[in-house]
């Protein structure tokens, strides 16, 4: 609206100012010219010469009137042919008015005016600006249509922008309430497993504890299950909001590669799985070290939990570009297609029944995705369903 309302008054007042020149001009040119005595211009024999050259051919439509104190007709320069009756009204609309200028409607045509003092009466010199006007009138038009046009545009635009910045919120917020579904549906199992282990020891009477014990070892196995649920969900908050900055060095990636492979080798082996490796040696990053084996040892322990039996776990460490690509590949079912963008959040699990079955809570994953990307580098997973599953970490040399 400023920006309309601006152009349409610097128009306005252009128009005006060339329409002001104009009639200071018509004015000139016709007090050179010979003035017609009779004022009834249908008698043509006072008419002045269209082909003289002090009248401008391509100008308005125009004429100028003398009259006296009174107000009569003496003379009158005009390049109309009109009747005297016309010349009268406009006379009579110039003279009614207290300014100098002005603007009037006659006979369906906007006429503006020059009265100028001419010895004991008036010269009054007239313009067509219809055209002028219609030029304004069509300018408001114009920019209603354009506003009104543009209002929608701008709507539809606005509503798209506020739809995609509010995606990340209510997205948030979803993930907010599948986290608390999610965390109150876990700690339900071992709370309740929990009370009716206790409720048994209870009803149990003077039973010596040798007798209690299985139901002891339950309560203790769900303890200590909800224990791990408790410290992961913390250790998660900790990365997302602590201000706190974990100790940083350079440390050779390689080695501590294979200490965790180490570690896993047995439990590998256990499990009727074939472990191979390709670790190229003296690889170097800069980060955590703790917690960057920890990210190893959550993708090997995935790795181990979805291999097929007698599977394959495949770990490759070496120089990508300007990168360090750690992969870590299993043989087995892979993860479906739609699972893929979901495989990072919190409590995913692509099976429930069988992570429930063997311990886990789908946190694994989102612990190693805050850890990675808290020391700078990127993890993302590829699958072929049915043959394989490949996660790679990638950290900056």
């Amino acid at each position: 609206m400023i920006a309309f309302s601006s152009i349409y008054f610097i128009t306005y007042n252009n128009v005006h100012r060339d329409i002001s020149m104009e009639l200071h001009k018509t004015s000139d040119i016709s007090g050179n010219q010979k003035q017609n005595p009779n004022p009834n211009p249908n008698i043509k024999d006072g008419s002045p010469n269209f082909n003289d050259d002090n009248v401008p051919q391509d100008r308005s439509l125009s004429f100028s009137l003398t009259t006296d104190k009174k107000g009569v007709i003496e003379s009158y320069f005009s390049i109309l042919n009109m009747d005297s009756s016309f010349y009268d009204e406009a006379k009579t609309a110039a003279l009614s008015e207290n300014s100098v200028t002005g603007e009037f409607k006659l006979e369906g045509n906007q006429w503006a005016y020059l009265r100028q003092t001419n010895g004991d009466g008036y010269k009054i010199t007239f313009l067509d600006v219809t055209s002028q006007q219609s030029i304004l009138t069509n300018l408001i038009y114009t920019f209603l249509v354009v506003a009104f046009v543009m209002l929608i545009i701008i709507f539809f635009i606005s509503k798209f922008f506020a739809n995609k910045s509010i995606e990340p919120i209510k997205d948030a917020f979803d993930k907010q309430k599948r986290f608390i579904a999610d965390a109150s549906h876990e700690l339900k199992t071992p709370l309740a497993v929990i009370s009716t282990n206790v409720d048994v020891l209870l009803s149990s009477g003077e039973d010596n504890i040798n007798g209690s014990s299985k139901w002891l070892y339950y309560i203790k196995s769900e303890i200590e299950r909800m224990t791990k649920l408790t410290n992961d969900l913390l250790y998660l908050t900790q990365i997302d909001y602590s201000d706190i900055k974990m100790i940083s060095s350079n440390f050779d990636f390689s080695q501590a590669t294979q200490n965790v492979l180490l570690t896993m080798e047995a439990v590998i082996f256990e499990n009727n799985i074939t472990l191979n490796y390709d670790i190229e040696p003296n690889l170097k990053i800069f980060g955590n070290i703790e917690q960057i084996k920890q990210v190893v040892m959550i993708l090997l322990d995935n790795a181990l939990k979805y291999t097929n039996d007698k599977g394959t776990v495949t770990v490759t460490l070496n120089k990508h570009q300007n990168n360090i690509l750690l992969s870590v590949e299993n043989t087995g079912d892979g993860i479906p297609k739609d699972c893929i963008n979901q495989i990072f959040d919190r409590f995913y699990r692509v099976d429930k029944s069988r992570s429930r079955n063997k311990g886990s809570y789908g946190l694994g994953l989102a612990i190693a995705k805050a850890i990675v990307e808290q020391n700078k580098g990127k993890i993302s997973v590829k699958s072929v369903q049915g043959v394989s599953a490949i996660f790679s970490v990638e950290f900056p040399v």
